[in-house]
């Protein structure tokens, strides 16, 4: 009775899922394509005969963390398709860059029981996996129903997440229930999972942790690095709305009193190179937003689009590009991962310790508590309350040459102790998908 009142729910709101689209194609495009793939229509991704595993990473994060695993899948099962389903285009961007044609790829359908029996049926999964916690009840089902072995792993839930999925218990129990086995990224998460109705947990970690930084990241961060020359720099990564006004802010204060100045004289008419301030926005929709946001609080700035070396008297440097995080951590001397500045959870701050970057997070880490609280017991990462605090810190890292290699080889030996997630997990696969010989 429950998934049937889910079910009418979910037919009621597949207008204003129409409408959403439509809203989100205002900023980005891409909302406008493969309508079709979103209520069950699919071209031929994969060969028909096709030996397929199916995994659902919702939107960038989701397709980052899925990245070893399917490094690890690709080499144990060789003789086997991929295919990826999103629900955002920028998941989907995500993807085509990280994995090109290697893979297939296409949106998950709203979750209907029709749609969704359309899509078992088309693509004949032998296997599929869900990232971290997308939990649809109609998917679960029906995977149940056609036998489809149906894993959720690196699974994380926070106490808020938690709360949510205990507004609707026998749904929640009765879709972790039918899966077919969980696999949590620490003991808080698959303790959360099981108080839900989750039958079995084990824990295997973060494949997070997995991820190594690409060689030709790396090599593009040191060429813009040489771009920037030798002024100390401060990226904020991944910042999300609202974050940008507040971190410009914090920056004017100090620019106020001249410490952000691009170039100046110290004692002795010694010139004294100061501090260049990176943003690199979430979403790439809000790309054109926080540039003529800094313009308008009077910073000079220049884009990475430019494709050009960072002028002197520039203040702000706008990171509007796709793919290049790890470019960008390669260029930083400090970081502040966005997201934890304001209630969103924190993104990412495991690639910046992986890479020796000292990071600076916010108070809201719900999304990583568990990497926060031991990269801070680690010493890899420092916690500020707000804006102002941030800055400050920055500053003070930045001018402590000591402090920053101290938090640079803490942090690599923090993400290096955590590794072993994705051999676990597939150790997990196996179980259900005879390796092949």
């Amino acid at each position: 009775m429950a998934r049937f009142l889910y079910t009418l729910a979910i037919i009621a709101l597949l207008p204003w899922a129409v409408l959403h689209l439509l809203w989100r194609a205002r900023r980005q495009r891409e909302y406008l394509r493969y309508w079709g793939e979103r209520f069950g229509c699919y071209a031929d991704a994969v060969p028909p005969d096709a030996s397929l595993i199916w995994i659902h990473a919702v939107s960038v994060g989701e397709t980052r963390a899925a990245q070893p695993l399917i490094a690890a899948l690709r080499t144990r099962y060789p003789d086997h398709h991929i295919l990826l389903t999103h629900m955002t285009p920028t998941g989907r961007a995500t993807s085509e860059a990280l994995f090109g044609d290697s893979v297939a790829r296409i949106y998950l359908p709203y979750d209907t029981p029709w749609a969704m029996r359309g899509f078992l049926q088309h693509f004949r999964p032998v296997l599929g996996i869900i990232m971290e916690t997308e939990l649809w009840p109609n998917l679960v089902a029906t995977c149940k129903a056609q036998g489809v072995p149906l894993l959720l792993v690196n699974a994380r839930l926070s106490e808020r997440s938690a709360q949510h999925y205990a507004r609707f218990p026998r749904l929640t129990r009765a879709a972790l229930g039918q899966l077919t086995a969980i696999s949590a990224i620490g003991e808080a998460d698959a303790q959360r999972l099981s108080t839900l109705g989750a039958p079995a947990v084990r824990v295997a970690g973060n494949m997070k942790f997995d991820i190594d930084a690409p060689e030709d990241q790396l090599e593009i961060g040191r060429q813009l690095r040489a771009r920037i020359g030798d002024r100390p720099v401060f990226l904020c990564a991944s910042t999300r709305e609202g974050e940008e006004a507040l971190v410009l802010e914090a920056w004017q204060t100090i620019a106020d009193a001249g410490e952000t100045t691009p170039t100046k004289v110290g004692a002795g008419g010694t010139a004294i190179r100061g501090p260049l301030l990176v943003i690199v926005p979430r979403h790439p929709q809000r790309f054109d937003e926080v540039a003529h946001l800094t313009e308008s609080r009077g910073f000079k700035l220049q884009r990475r689009s430019d494709d050009a070396p960072v002028a002197t008297d520039a203040q702000v440097w706008l990171g509007d590009s796709m793919g290049e995080m790890f470019a960008y951590y390669a260029v930083a001397d400090v970081a502040f991962i966005g997201g934890s500045l304001l209630n969103f959870g924190s993104q990412n701050l495991i690639e910046p310790c992986a890479v020796g970057v000292p990071v600076l997070i916010g108070s809201s880490t719900f999304n990583f508590s568990e990497a926060a609280r031991a990269g801070i017991a680690a010493g890899a990462v420092r916690q500020v309350s707000d804006a102002a605090a941030l800055i400050e810190q920055a500053q003070n890292l930045l001018a402590d040459e000591a402090a920053r290699r101290a938090m640079s080889a803490a942090g690599r030996a923090f993400a290096a102790r955590h590794r072993g997630a994705t051999q676990r997990t597939l150790e997990l696969v196996e179980r259900f998908i005879p390796a092949m010989r």
